[in-house]
């Protein structure tokens, strides 16, 4: 097991971590830079407004705020309210940015003043499908706006669903050349993050599709007004298709203009950006938390007061709202970075590139930051992420939906009021009670926590538990002490719904991670729409649980054989999270666990279906797989085993001077040219890896093999392993664990 020692703090800290933190931001500036000139230029604002947002979220959040591996800066998650707040306050005389920068001054200050009088829990008294619903919303004001640059047309002013249908009537002004960009622009997005290289890897794939239009820019060259013939047809190019900035940040300098603080749509305005920036920093900062290795929490209140004062000062410049930005923190905890001064060291460096780089920015086509929108766009409103919610439970994609609609024909704060207010009338609908009554059961203090003479917690939660309930058991949890038993009993809930199971199951892991245990109890008699462990669940009858085919003849299997077998949701996956490959990724439940032993060694084994997320917050894909671990009696070499390709063998040497090794077995090359094994102990790993193992890894299916040092993970594709895959997992583990010497 890998235990991560915590950084030091304070100014000793600075100095001992600089090295990790500074590498850490040059990859986290090379994506922001690209991400920074694209959300400025798709909120209706100069392309420079986001990278002073950028630099003012790295320079001036850092010291205030209370996070430790978050990135701040400009998001494509506010780019909808940017452009709401433009449109409600467009009044012909020019300054309507500037109307605009007196929003954003205003909506800092208010986070501010939330973060002061500890209001950071706010983001969790909103319903996540609602909180979900408005993303996808965004994604598809995004989409509506930018596909148009992409396509290089001009479509008459309109409503977002105007702007989508006008990409029909549009396409016969489509320009090739514009749209070639874009299109060879969003396969680099698509392709580069599949292909297993480390020279492509080193920069964002973002940046590499700036670097090829910047080449487009000159191969047709944008530098000079001119029509290029197509199809017998004439197509303008020139530098009215290139990014505008000033030639330094001095000339970028906008300021607030504050005439208009006494119009009600000012302060919709500012209203709508203070509660969307804060729900997306909290609820960013919150996932951020469980991809820190070294499982620190954020201090939400601190969060929201950094933040805020960057976002004040950031619209005293004539720059944007700042917000935590997962893309970006994910980044920066995949480079290894140690405190929050990275964010501060890639503030820096976006000064540095924009002073150095300014004269290459300016030959940037348009279309390269479009075709990066759209690309977003369309992954925050992807039928991916409908198939997610819908998984959750109908009633979840209904409450989706009805958010999505009402957002579209109004604006995004009257998208979280009626989604929210949907969401709470369906709720009094299905628990079957007096509006009264329903209400009187989420306020109620019917909920005990009882502490034994163990130390152990009980807690007992009786009537209605939905999102409203979750500030009362926040207050409860945080009298848990750490490292304690901890027993949730539900059994006296009427309702139970999606966001308060999830606050649920945060928790879990939280204190799961700091040595504790939580147990999940009481959830037998309700039913729900869905198998989802987090569904939204009603307390109706007593009901027998009903296996799958699967499962029943996962249950054979073990009645056979005397092995272990349950099919329940197992809320402790924190065993996995000690291997490499579950570090980065977030585990969210495991289930029908079938164990047993190794017989005639000390060996045992647990076979668990697993599903987990991997990439950024609501754009992250979800994965079902089987794994094995084999769990060991004695300590192994750290090390990782897979099928190596062709691209994988050109670049791994290439790239070995960055630390990154594929380690080679001279005696035994056809293991070596099949397989990438990859470790630090390059001495023990190849004593480990004897002939006997190496003959029998060569002679069977590829799997996925992976050491901590105490147990391997196995597994073979992402996808769950049929009754006949289990066998044959048995029979592989078997196997190996014969061909090692316990005693080496």
């Amino acid at each position: 097991m890998e235990i991560h020692e915590l950084p030091q703090s304070g100014w000793k800290g600075i100095i001992a971590n600089f090295r990790s933190d500074f590498l850490a931001a040059i990859s986290v500036s090379l994506v922001a830079l690209p991400l920074g000139l694209g959300v400025a230029a798709a909120s209706g604002a100069p392309p420079i407004a986001g990278l002073i947002s950028a630099i003012i979220g790295g320079i001036v959040a850092t010291p205030f705020r209370g996070s430790h591996m978050a990135i701040n800066g400009p998001a494509a998650g506010l780019i909808a309210v940017i452009l709401s707040s433009i449109a409600s306050l467009e009044d012909g005389s020019g300054r309507t940015l500037n109307y605009v920068l007196a929003v954003i001054c205003i909506a800092g200050v208010l986070q501010v003043l939330l973060g002061l009088f500890k209001l950071g829990k706010i983001a969790e008294v909103v319903p996540s499908s609602v909180i979900q619903g408005i993303m996808v919303a965004i994604g598809i004001i995004i989409f509506s706006t930018q596909i148009h640059i992409a396509l290089g047309t001009s479509p008459e002013p309109g409503s977002t669903i105007d702007m989508l249908k006008q990409v029909i009537t549009q396409l016969p002004n489509v320009h090739p050349i514009i749209l070639g960009i874009s299109i060879v622009g969003i396969i680099i997005l698509v392709i580069i993050p599949k292909i297993q290289s480390r020279l492509l890897h080193y920069f964002p794939a973002s940046l590499w599709v700036l670097v090829v239009s910047v080449i487009a820019a000159y191969a047709f060259n944008f530098f000079e007004p001119h029509n290029i013939e197509i199809a017998g047809r004439q197509y303008p190019v020139g530098p009215d298709k290139l990014i505008k900035i000033p030639d330094n940040l001095w000339e970028a300098i906008m300021f607030p203009d504050f005439s208009r603080i006494g119009d009600y749509k000012f302060w919709v305005a500012v209203i709508s950006v203070t509660l969307i920036a804060s729900i997306q920093t909290l609820a960013m900062a919150k996932a951020v938390d469980k991809l820190d290795p070294y499982k620190r929490k954020s201090d939400l209140n601190k969060d929201l007061i950094g933040v805020g004062l960057a976002t004040a000062v950031s619209g005293a410049i004539g720059g944007l709202p700042i917000i935590t930005v997962i893309v970006r923190s994910t980044v920066n905890v995949n480079n290894n970075a140690k405190t929050k001064w990275s964010n501060f060291y890639h503030g820096v460096l976006i000064i540095i590139f924009v002073v150095i780089l300014s004269p290459v920015i300016q030959k940037i086509p348009m279309a390269a930051l479009a075709a990066i929108l759209v690309y977003i766009g369309f992954r925050l409103a992807s039928p991916a992420v409908f198939k997610k919610i819908y998984q959750m439970g109908i009633e979840q994609l209904i409450f989706m939906v009805v958010t999505i609609v009402i957002t579209l024909y109004s604006d995004l704060l009257w998208g979280i009021i009626g989604g929210s207010l949907f969401t709470l009338m369906v709720h009094i609908l299905l628990s079957r009670m007096p509006v009264g009554a329903f209400f009187k059961k989420i306020f109620s203090k019917e909920t005990n926590i009882l502490l034994n003479k163990e130390g152990d917690y009980n807690f007992e939660i009786e009537g209605i538990a939905n999102f409203l309930k979750i500030p009362m058991i926040t207050k409860l949890t945080n009298t848990i002490t750490p490292g304690s038993k901890v027993t949730i009993d539900l059994s006296k809930t009427r309702l139970v719904g999606t966001t308060f199971m999830e606050y649920l199951v945060d928790f879990l892991k939280s204190h799961n991670s700091k040595g504790g245990q939580v147990i999940i109890k009481g959830l037998d008699s309700h039913v729900s729409s869905s198998t989802h462990n987090r569904a939204l669940k009603i307390s109706l009858s007593s009901l027998a649980a009903k296996l799958s085919p699967r499962q029943i003849r996962l249950e054979n299997i073990a009645k056979e054989n005397e092995y272990k077998y349950d099919y329940h949701v197992d809320w402790d996956t924190s065993y996995l999270k000690n291997f490499h490959f579950f570090e980065i990724r977030q585990i969210e439940r495991k289930s029908n666990c079938l164990k047993g032993n190794i017989e005639g060694h000390n060996m045992s084994w647990e076979i668990a279906d697993v599903t987990f997320s991997e990439g950024a917050a609501f754009t992250a894909e979800v994965f079902n797989t089987t794994v094995m671990v084999l769990k060991l009696d004695k300590s192994v070499p750290v090390f990782s085993i897979e099928k190596e390709g062709v691209i994988e063998k050109l670049f791994d040497r290439v790239m070995a001077f960055s630390g990154y090794k594929d380690i080679d077995f001279e005696l035994f090359t056809k293991f070596s040219d099949k397989f990438l094994v990859m470790g630090r102990e390059e001495t023990e790993i190849k004593a480990f890896f004897n002939k006997d193992i190496i003959s029998f890894l060569e002679s069977r299916q590829v799997f996925h093999i992976e050491s901590n040092g105490e147990a391997l993970l196995i597994f073979d594709r992402f996808k769950l392993a049929r009754t006949d895959e289990t066998i044959s997992f048995i029979k592989f583990a078997n196997e190996l664990s014969g061909l090692i010497d316990i005693e080496r």
